[in-house]
């Protein structure tokens, strides 16, 4: 290894300041009422979403570790030597920690993030723990298209996507977002992806409603963080968190229910509540392994491998893109 570790690059296309208010107005405005998800992660939302993940209820995180801890060495033979990776949504540096760790001599790490503050973090440790790889920060909204950083590597390039992150979208939207990410990475590059899988409805509620109230304060974020970047008075404990598994569509909706009539100035504008109208917040996608291998088809992405593990809480996806 290098004696000396190599700094991070950092590469700034974060949002312009205004697109938050202008998605908020949009959503609020319409019926029903919603708030985009990528709007959760500020640096407050971020802190309390990883307190989400040692949360008892919240199996999303320990099953997905486990998977990594056993089949990261299988997955690292299916990637190949002098890999380039791509992770979005870095949040934790356990996960990707790992993967790193089991590959032969990857190359280059692009950690894409929208919230700067844990990027800078991840990407400083990352740079700390692999000396001898060049480590790329972007702070950009990674569910629009993105620019990569010039890289080094000669080898493979792969999306890293954990966490099930991309069951906050929809059917369509998520193959859009895997076709993207195929463009990204070129003909012959992979994706490893973390889908949460279709599960007994009381574990799903319990992951998304905890016993402390985590998520709820997550959830209620959303509405401080109006206050504090946008000049809203929404008043937080006039609404309260919930969260439950619409079978139908198969996913774990979020919503902020409005606990009183109101109304809330934002932007200039008035938003009006009535007693019981809901913001609907988040979606979160199961999948059975068929399922999502169907979805990654569509998206023109071939399944290679799959794990679950022992206990079949979670699934780890390895997809290939055609050369």
């Amino acid at each position: 290894m290098n004696d000396e570790t190599r700094a991070a690059s950092f590469t700034d296309a974060q949002p312009d300041q205004g697109s938050f208010l202008r998605d908020a107005l949009a959503g609020l405005g319409a019926m029903p009422k919603t708030l985009p998800s990528k709007y959760f992660y500020d640096a407050r939302g971020s802190e309390l979403f990883d307190r989400i993940c040692e949360l008892p209820e919240y199996y999303v995180t320990q099953a997905e570790m486990v998977l990594l801890d056993e089949f990261s060495g299988q997955a690292a033979a299916l990637i190949g030597d002098g890999a380039s990776i791509i992770e979005y949504g870095t949040g934790s540096s356990e996960k990707i920690g790992i993967l790193l760790a089991a590959l032969d001599r990857p190359a280059d790490f692009v950690a894409v993030d929208i919230s700067p503050s844990v990027l800078r973090g991840v990407a400083e440790t990352m740079a700390n723990n692999f000396p001898d790889l060049a480590v790329h920060a972007v702070c950009a909204d990674f569910t629009q298209p993105i620019t990569l950083p010039v890289m080094s590597g000669t080898g493979r390039r792969v999306v890293f996507f954990p966490g099930s992150t991309l069951g906050n979208f929809d059917h369509e939207q998520a193959v859009r977002f895997l076709a993207n990410s195929a463009r990204l990475v070129g003909p012959g590059g992979g994706m490893l992806i973390g889908i949460d899988i279709k599960k007994d409805e009381a574990i799903l509620n319990a992951a998304y409603d905890d016993a402390q109230g985590v998520t709820a304060a997550f959830n209620l974020n959303l509405l401080a963080r109006l206050n504090r970047e946008c000049g809203a008075a929404f008043d937080l404990d006039a609404f309260a968190h919930r969260a439950f598994y619409n079978v139908g569509p198969g996913r774990v909706e979020m919503h902020l229910v409005s606990l009183q009539t109101q109304t809330v100035s934002l932007g200039g504008q008035t938003i009006t509540f009535a007693e019981g109208e809901t913001i609907h917040t988040e979606n979160s996608y199961k999948y059975l392994v068929p399922e999502f291998q169907d979805l990654a088809r569509r998206a023109g992405c071939e399944p290679v491998r799959a794990w679950t593990g022992a206990e079949h809480l979670f699934s780890l996806h390895y997809l290939s893109v055609a050369s």
